[in-house]
């Protein structure tokens, strides 16, 4: 196993960072390295806005549902599915921009997740401790006006980026065999891997607690799955002018 599986392999969540800086020649190579991610039909739909100003990381915190660490982390990066770009590129050349099509969404929104992850990578090859902050979408609408996005850009996620003050453990997936699947999608394997990963993740948790959380994954995918997941979404990004055609 090579020095780069064992990274990805030993990939955690951290919420408590040291006090040091990063300084802005490391941001820049990592940004760098997120932009050297595939992009689909080189539309490079991702914009990242570092949030510098100590009120507008406060703010965001809050709107990310209390999450102190927005304004504890070193740097705070904000990934933006962006449309605008492209669609000025377009009328500079004298076309017309078609506004609102289902596929430029999910180009820019899976952009946004590819160009993200090469960051996290290069942040941890670099020694730096990483924390996705999805709980900008809880206010996507305040957020945009902290961070003053136009229409057809939209608030994908936060990232904080700091030198970690934890050590968490590695955090169990659901077994390969109820992932990896040859040829077609085998709803056979489910079962059984659901439940052989409940009982692993039922551990963790006792484990990592002291024994005072007591779940599995199943009980954690009733309360997200389970009920409505943030229905502000659909109104908010047709109002952005992703209006899925």
């Amino acid at each position: 196993m090579n020095d780069v599986i064992k990274l990805l392999l030993s990939h955690r969540s951290i919420r408590k960072f040291s006090d040091q800086a990063i300084d802005q020649e490391t941001v820049n190579t990592i940004v760098a390295a997120g932009q050297a991610a595939a992009t689909s039909s080189n539309l490079q739909g991702t914009t990242v806005i570092q949030v510098n100003n100590p009120d507008s990381r406060a703010e965001l915190a809050q709107l990310a549902g209390g999450q102190k660490y927005v304004s504890t982390s070193s740097t705070f990066l904000v990934f933006c599915a962006d449309v605008k770009r492209s669609a000025q590129a377009c009328a500079l050349q004298g076309g017309e921009f078609t506004p609102g099509m289902t596929e430029h969404f999910i180009i820019a929104t899976v952009d946004v997740a590819l160009f993200a992850q090469n960051c996290v990578i290069a942040a941890e090859s670099l020694g730096l401790g990483i924390c996705y902050i999805g709980g900008l979408r809880n206010n996507p609408a305040d957020v945009s006006k902290v961070l003053d996005l136009p229409e057809n850009v939209y608030p994908v996620f936060g990232l904080c980026l700091g030198y970690p003050e934890q050590d968490p453990e590695v955090k169990p997936r659901l077994p390969l065999d109820a992932v990896l699947m040859q040829d077609t999608y085998d709803e056979s394997v489910l079962e059984a891997g659901i439940a052989q990963y409940d009982e692993h993740m039922r551990s963790y948790y006792r484990q990592r607690t002291g024994g005072k959380k007591d779940s599995n994954w199943s009980v954690e995918m009733k309360a997200l799955v389970g009920k409505e997941s943030r229905p502000h979404m659909r109104s908010f990004l047709h109002d952005q002018g992703f209006t899925m055609k």
